[in-house]
């Protein structure tokens, strides 16, 4: 029998805090939230791994270190209306559900929804609002957002949604457009945007931001 507990105290302590996620905060939510719960059965033995569980139709689930550094250094504040992207299952959402006022998740069907749902019910989650749209166009009548979080890579960071940032508003996401990416926040500063990218990170893409290849003649 796993003990999934004891899982993800090892989680936390040989894959976080020895890659500089130490924000209480952070880490409280990360040993809050069962991952396992968030797989298929057959997955669950993995769950606290250092690596991306891909489930299949282009859906996944990022290591918990890239995961982790993305929402610690997109600084979740308590007050925060953040929006998740990238994360059909529901985990990134119930991560930040415990560090931020209000979560809106989207995901792309109806039995993705019912999914996430009856798992964050079944956490006594109430502050996430699971949307079905489309992820490139975001929630523009939900927003704006202090905090966008795209738990998924994307070749560049999505000029649609910086519009939908509030004023001092971050955008996380690792902007990978080769092999090796970098976790990129983006922070709305007036007119402008200000841009850090602290970490080099590797993960699944999120397809619906892939670029459309090009013609070869």
């Amino acid at each position: 029998m796993n003990d999934y507990a004891l899982a993800r105290r090892n989680m936390i302590e040989g894959q976080l805090r020895p890659n500089r996620v130490d924000d209480p905060r952070v880490v409280a939510a990360f040993e809050a939230v069962p991952r396992e719960l968030f797989l298929p059965k057959k997955l669950q033995p993995v769950a606290y791994n250092d690596e991306d569980v891909r489930l299949g139709g282009g859906r996944h689930l990022i290591e918990p270190l890239a995961l982790a550094r993305m929402v610690q250094y997109g600084g979740a504040r308590p007050d925060d209306v953040a929006l998740v992207l990238g994360c059909d299952t529901g985990y990134a959402a119930a991560i930040l559900a415990r560090l931020v006022a209000t979560v809106f998740l989207v995901v792309d069907d109806e039995s993705a929804r019912a999914a996430a749902e009856g798992l964050l019910e079944g956490l006594e989650v109430g502050n996430v609002v699971v949307q079905i749209a489309d992820p490139r166009g975001g929630l523009k009548e939900q927003g704006p957002f202090d905090l966008i979080l795209l738990a998924g890579s994307v070749p560049e960071v999505p000029e649609d949604l910086l519009g939908q940032l509030e004023e001092g508003g971050r955008l996380v996401a690792v902007v990978q457009p080769h092999r090796l990416g970098r976790i990129t926040i983006v922070t709305k500063v007036g007119a402008g945007f200000g841009r850090q990218t602290p970490f080099d990170a590797a993960i699944p893409a999120m397809p619906q931001f892939c670029r459309e290849p090009g013609f070869v003649f």
